[in-house]
Formats: structure tokens, sequence, C-alpha cells
């Protein structure tokens, strides 16, 4: 299956090209396998600032990560913590066949980051 976040996704630039953030602009739905849990981008949320302190590639990884450190829980309302955001990530990018990026990514955000899901705590 080819990645296409820009099916859900629309950039917000400055005018000059430089991407400031995102806009959903079409649901995007993801089920985690490990938590049995859904989360979802809705068109409603407020914009998107990407895969903070890194490039943002095509992958619906930073997304979700995003809404569950926004909200700091799973659409059902369950409350979502750090280490569970972090995997998720982790999750979504080895289900695309991105290794490195997996664990890099699930450290550094596990780590540095976490917003809402970190106030629910580490683990």
């Amino acid at each position: 299956m080819a990645i296409d976040i820009y099916k859900h996704l629309e950039p917000i630039t400055d005018g000059s090209g430089r991407v400031l953030g995102y806009q959903v602009i079409k649901d995007y739905h993801y089920f985690s396998p490990r938590y049995k849990k859904h989360v979802v981008a809705r068109t409603t949320d407020k914009p998107y600032d990407g895969a903070t302190g890194a490039i943002d590639i095509n992958s619906y990884g930073w997304l979700i990560h995003d809404v569950l450190c926004r909200d700091g829980c799973f659409s059902d309302g369950t409350a979502c913590n750090n280490w569970q955001a972090s995997t998720v990530l982790s999750d979504i990018l080895k289900s695309e066949g991105r290794w490195f990026r997996a664990r890099s990514w699930f450290v550094t955000t596990w780590l540095l980051g976490g917003g809402k899901a970190r106030d629910n705590g580490l683990y």
C-alpha cells in the first residue's frame, strides 16, 4: 500500500512556500492492533505542526502521534500515556517499512514529547 498522507492533509504555507502546519481535509481513522483502540484525525481539528523537531515525512505516524499528544486519549476517551503514544508512532512507522525511524522517533518522542499524553504519565 502506497502511503499518501496528503490525501488527508493540506499544507498551510506562509505564501513563500514555507510550511507552517497542516490542516486535516479528510478524516483519517487509525486502529492500533497493539492497544485495540482507535485514533481519528478529524477535519474539525485545529492545524497540526507536523513532525516537531524532525523532517515532515510522508507518514501517518506523526499525525496520529500528534492527535494522541494533543488529546491525551484514544477516540473512546480512555487515557493515553506518553509510552503508548510513542509506541503507536513506532508501530505505524514499522508498518510503513521505516525501521530506523520507528526506533529513533520512539526514543525521542518518549523522552522529549508527549503533551497531554505525558500528563497521563510516562508509562
